[in-house]
């Protein structure tokens, strides 16, 4: 199962992710000041940034800390469901409705729900989740009231206001929730952290995957100081994990944006990785050319992935390929394996 930034922040990675930056230090003041209190908060930030790490980090320093966190992506969950989810239902609301179910903001009662993606709710549920933040009250699907005393937390990647200008999102739920807000600047905003985050997650993986491998190289942490990470700390993890299962420095080099040839190496080293490299000597030019493109060709896919952070239907328009050609890649390559563990 991968082990996702939300589940870390009891571990060494708070430490990290609130330190050594002076954006985050600002960004621990603030949750330190909130955290006592039952205000709404908003957290913005791009896609990977550690949103759910703060949001946590809230939670924990909160008096209800020893109460439950529930977690909800409202980007992941299609809208003819997601009421259901949040609300829950009674017996009969509907076909196959054959029992009761609680739902997440049931679930979440006395401590805090977090509304990841909150910008992807549809205005029909919006209405539902201001009356919980007016009144504390809410209908199951199918009737029965419920009182809930909760606090809530919302991210989101995009700008809110733009959504209400299109009628996308209501204005008063946006005041509602946006009572304090907090953004988490992006990895190329806080540098100083790539080299600690980086060792984190080494260590993090070598003992996950028991694999005997030395740290990366001087020339590829140099590579990943300088690289702007669009795809922010989630980007980063991944590659590191990539690191510990393949050790295929020369292609995270490639993907970070190398250029040039290493002169000592030979003309292909730059182009395939040492082990692809190996037992090659009498294999023909033919040969040789293919496993050269579909280096290439993995290196941009997955390049072009991190760039629009796994929208997949968006990858495929980039690469101008079909979005049935575009997973099959992603499967031949194992891309996937390198995104999320097993």
């Amino acid at each position: 199962m991968r082990l996702p930034l939300s589940v870390l922040i009891m571990s060494d990675i708070s430490d990290i992710f609130f330190s050594g930056c002076p954006k985050m230090r600002g960004v621990k003041s603030v949750i330190d000041e909130i955290a006592q209190t039952d205000i709404t908060v908003l957290i913005k930030g791009e896609s990977g940034t550690g949103k759910d790490l703060v949001a946590q980090a809230v939670h924990q320093s909160s008096l209800r800390r020893d109460k439950p966190f529930i977690k909800v992506n409202c980007a992941a969950i299609p809208k003819t469901l997601l009421e259901s989810e949040l609300f829950g239902y009674e017996k009969g609301a509907f076909t196959g409705a054959d029992m009761k179910k609680p739902g997440k903001f049931e679930l979440a009662s006395s401590g805090t729900i977090l509304l990841n993606d909150i910008g992807e709710m549809d205005v029909s549920i919006q209405a539902k989740l201001l009356q919980v933040l007016q009144d504390g009250e809410f209908a199951r699907l199918g009737g029965g009231n419920v009182q809930v005393n909760i606090r809530i937390i919302t991210t989101t990647q995009n700008h809110l206001e733009k959504s209400m200008m299109e009628g996308k999102f209501r204005q008063d739920l946006f005041f509602r929730i946006n009572v304090m807000s907090i953004t988490v600047p992006p990895m190329r905003e806080r540098r100083e952290q790539i080299l600690p985050l980086s060792e984190y997650f080494f260590d993090v993986y070598k003992k996950k995957y028991e694999k005997d491998v030395p740290f990366l190289s001087p020339r590829t942490l140099k590579l990943f100081k300088e690289y702007d990470w669009p795809g922010n700390i989630r980007e980063l993890e991944n590659m590191i994990k990539r690191a510990v299962l393949f050790g295929e420095e020369e292609v995270l080099r490639e993907l970070l944006g190398e250029n040039g040839k290493d002169s000592e190496k030979g003309p292909l080293s730059g182009s395939l990785p040492a082990n692809t490299l190996k037992g090659m000597e009498r294999v023909n030019l033919r040969q040789i050319g293919k496993k050269a493109a579909e280096n290439a060709e993995k290196v941009v896919i997955e390049k072009t992935l991190n760039e629009t952070h796994w929208n997949r239907k968006e990858a495929a328009k980039l690469l101008k390929v079909s979005y049935k050609a575009l997973l099959y890649k992603i499967q031949k390559y194992r891309l996937d394996e390198i995104r999320t563990s097993a």
